[in-house]
């Protein structure tokens, strides 16, 4: 099975959990903010879902580093950070599973966060981004989620509520998503995206998971 076999099987089975759960509709906002960036990535012909996300260990899901305070080794309680993840979702109306999703996979719920290439917080805003959203400390939890949920929205209105393609543009850029109509053969991407839709079938399934 190809790993599009399985992000669509994914999807299928997260499209019967919304029906029971209820999802929330489109918002557009104002303004479309700036691309995220992302590290380089290598093409990855015949890479498997099972092959992907089997391969690695859960703390090599996410390598970020240690931000400015120091407390990159600490991992935090995910859940207090339930509020703000919340009123992300309701002010860009953008499923709460998907951001916890969103930030499981980018930093494991951890606010300092600092990857190789500069991308900063939970939700792993680049600084040009970050200040593109109005994101003035990326550091701060509540700023972050606001600006990765945020830009999350204005993907899924630009991808016409395709979640595939919306990370992967959150990943890869948009204008590799719609120069490949669709998943950007990256073996990085492919990952990322579908990592995230299994944690977003995770929440989905059990709000409380971590």
């Amino acid at each position: 099975m190809s790993v599009y076999d399985r992000i669509n099987q994914i999807e299928q089975r997260l499209q019967s959990l919304e029906s029971r759960f209820g999802a929330p509709g489109g918002v557009t906002p104002s303004t479309a903010p700036p691309r995220v960036v992302s590290g380089s990535s290598r093409s990855a012909d015949g890479v498997t879902f099972e092959r992907l996300v089997n391969s690695m260990s859960e703390d090599q899901k996410f390598r970020p580093t240690t931000g400015p305070s120091g407390l990159g080794n600490s991992r935090p309680d995910p859940s207090q950070f339930n509020g703000v993840i919340r009123e992300a979702s309701q002010k860009w109306n953008v499923d709460e599973s998907l951001i916890r999703a969103v930030i499981k996979q980018e930093s494991g719920f951890d606010p300092k966060a600092t990857s190789w290439c500069g991308a900063q917080g939970m939700m792993q805003l680049m600084p040009e981004t970050a200040a593109g959203l109005g994101v003035k400390d990326a550091y701060d939890p509540q700023q972050n989620i606001m600006g990765g949920a945020r830009y999350l929205r204005s993907l899924l209105d630009r991808f016409d509520g395709n979640i595939s393609k919306a990370l992967a543009g959150y990943n890869a850029g948009p204008g590799a998503v719609e120069k490949h109509g669709g998943i950007p053969p990256y073996e990085e991407t492919q990952h990322y995206v579908a990592n995230v839709l299994e944690f977003y079938r995770r929440y989905k399934e059990n709000p409380g998971a971590i």
